[in-house]
């Protein structure tokens, strides 16, 4: 193993009988540990009901306020998910375009899809509280076609993560990742795009959302997964109902006593309703349904013009209020913590008067 200001390695991991495709090499920026030695429970899953009484209250006359911004170090490419780890880590997931996409034209449909391929790598990439470069794993090899790592979520001892094609019907590989080490573990393959993944911890069940979040594939790890690289079949595919936003970061929420108990995930997401038109949003959903059980518009955009729910996002309670943390753009990216104002006027219902 070489040692200079950075740190290089690759290795590779198996689980079971499954053959690991991930291929991990890290480059570490500061001699620390990527996770406290003692991982913490999840927030979301930690907080639910607490979470859902005060996202009740949210409205579109809801004041958000500006908390923290941080900058943070180096190039993020286009990172699309965060998990916040304790109070001094936050691991991003992100997809490196090395060769672009390109659409086919004409409306041209080959095998499924609209595009080629294209190739890059799927990255995880830990900063401190304050934005450092601790370390950025890339978790594929060079060429890979399977790059766009997308949303995340954390169940107390794992990052889960869908790395997918960049294109819609294709294909993708469910990932466990561990933040002590960031080594990657292949758990299945799937025959479609999946952008993020969210644990139920308390069934043991995966669900994993499509391009656009258009489909659930619902997936319990009680189940055999076909040997990789074979595609596993699911019995379950919901289709999402709501056209409001398409999700791009979920975290698993809990069985809260407000829904009855039933599975429920907290999703934030945009839609372009036209080239220069675009809306952000956070919902309570569904796990089983994929059904909305409350939503909000957000507004916020960041700096750069883009709307602060454009990808990555995590959830958390500080001091009674309800906290979010997005990171909206590409390369040059800036971590925006925003908390709903618990004073913010009562929302009386839509419409004009």
């Amino acid at each position: 193993m070489h040692l200079s200001s950075r740190l290089l390695f690759a290795a590779t991991s198996t689980i079971a009988c499954i053959a690991s495709a991930a291929a991990l090499n890290i480059t570490i920026e500061q001699n620390v540990p990527f996770a406290p030695a003692k991982l913490p429970a999840p927030y979301a899953a930690s907080q639910c009901d607490e979470i859902v009484e005060l996202f009740g209250r949210l409205g579109r006359t809801t004041v958000w306020n500006l908390v923290e911004k941080v900058h943070v170090e180096g190039d993020t490419f286009e990172p699309e998910g965060i998990v916040r780890i304790g109070d001094d880590r936050y691991f991003v997931s992100a997809g490196e375009y090395t060769t672009p996409t390109v659409k086919y034209g004409n409306n041209t449909i080959i095998n499924g899809t609209d595009r080629t391929a294209g190739s890059g790598f799927a990255h995880i990439i830990v900063f401190d509280g304050k934005g450092k470069r601790i370390a950025d794993a890339t978790l594929t090899e060079r060429g890979a076609i399977e790059y766009h790592n997308g949303g995340i979520d954390y169940d107390g001892e794992f990052i889960w993560a869908t790395i997918a094609q960049y294109r819609p019907n294709a294909t993708a590989t469910l990932m466990r990742i561990d933040p002590r080490t960031l080594e990657p573990t292949v758990i299945l393959h799937v025959a479609d795009h999946e952008g993020g993944v969210v644990h139920d911890m308390r069934t043991n069940k995966f669900v994993m959302l499509n391009w656009g979040s258009r489909n659930a594939t619902t997936w319990n790890s009680h189940h055999k997964p076909a040997p990789y690289p074979s595609f596993t079949t699911f019995p379950d595919k919901t289709r999402n109902p709501s056209y409001y936003v398409d999700y791009q970061d979920c975290k698993f929420l809990g069985h809260p006593k407000a829904f009855n108990y039933r599975g429920t995930m907290i999703c934030s997401g945009v839609a372009s309703l036209s080239p220069t038109v675009a809306i952000g949003g956070v919902a309570l959903v569904d796990m089983d349904t994929m059904i909305p059980v409350a939503e909000v518009p957000i507004t916020m955009t960041s700096d750069l013009g883009v709307p602060v729910t454009q990808n990555p996002m995590d959830v958390t309670i500080v001091d009674g209020r309800l906290r979010f943390y997005f990171m909206p753009d590409q390369h040059n990216s800036t971590l925006y913590v925003y908390e709903a104002e618990p004073n913010s006027p009562f929302e009386y219902g839509g419409g004009v008067h």
